[in-house]
Formats: structure tokens, sequence, C-alpha cells
């Protein structure tokens, strides 16, 4: 996957998950549980964005393991949604597929960048 196409999920995710936590019930649990999602969701995009422009590789290294954490919070908090029976499962599925991929990604590119970073420069 290249830098666009990753640049184009990351940043489509966000407001899926926003559209999400519209919808949830106006409770305190959901209210509460849907802040730290979107807290989380909308800070992959953005770190995402922010590693492109990364001054060094260990920059854009530590970047992407942020990602990587937020993605997987992302995808915790929308499978305690479901759990707590707040939404039905079959609505957050493919988000939860979503951010379990991001992260998969997210660490594949990690292990990339590292092995790149030990690699002497001709």
């Amino acid at each position: 996957m290249n830098k666009q196409d990753l640049q184009k999920r990351t940043k489509a995710f966000a407001p899926r998950v926003i559209q999400l936590v519209d919808v949830l019930p106006k409770r305190r649990s959901a209210d509460v549980i849907g802040g730290q999602l979107l807290r989380s969701a909308t800070s992959v995009a953005a770190n995402y964005r922010a590693a492109c422009r990364a001054r060094s590789q260990a920059e854009f290294i530590a970047k992407l393991g942020i990602i990587e954490e937020e993605a997987d919070e992302s995808e915790g908090w929308m499978d305690l949604l479901a759990d707590a029976n707040l939404i039905p499962r079959s609505k957050v599925a493919a988000l939860i597929s979503e951010a379990s991929k991001l992260t998969a990604i997210t660490v594949a590119s990690i292990k990339t960048a590292r092995n790149n970073l030990k690699r002497p420069k001709p």
C-alpha cells in the first residue's frame, strides 16, 4: 500500500467513526466511551499525516507507533460498545475490521522502517 492510499484510508476512518458515535444512545456510558473512541479514531488520521511530514526516520517510526496504539485502542472501544450492548455488533463489525487492518498495516510499516533504518546507506 502506498503513502497516498494509506492517507486516504486513515482519513476515511475518522468520519465513519464520527457517524457511529453520533448514533450512539444518549447515555452516560455511551458518551464516555464515544468520546474516547472519537479521540483515538481521529488521532489515527492526524498522526499519519504527521508521520508523512516526519523530519527523520526515527520520528517517522515514532509517529507510526502512535498510529498503531490509536488504531488498536479504537478497535478496543468499539468492541466495548458492542459488548456493553450500546450498539449492535453488526453496526460496528466493518469498523472494527478496518481498525484491525490499519493496526496490522502500521505494524508492518514499522518493521519495514526499522529494517531500513538498520541498513547502511550506500
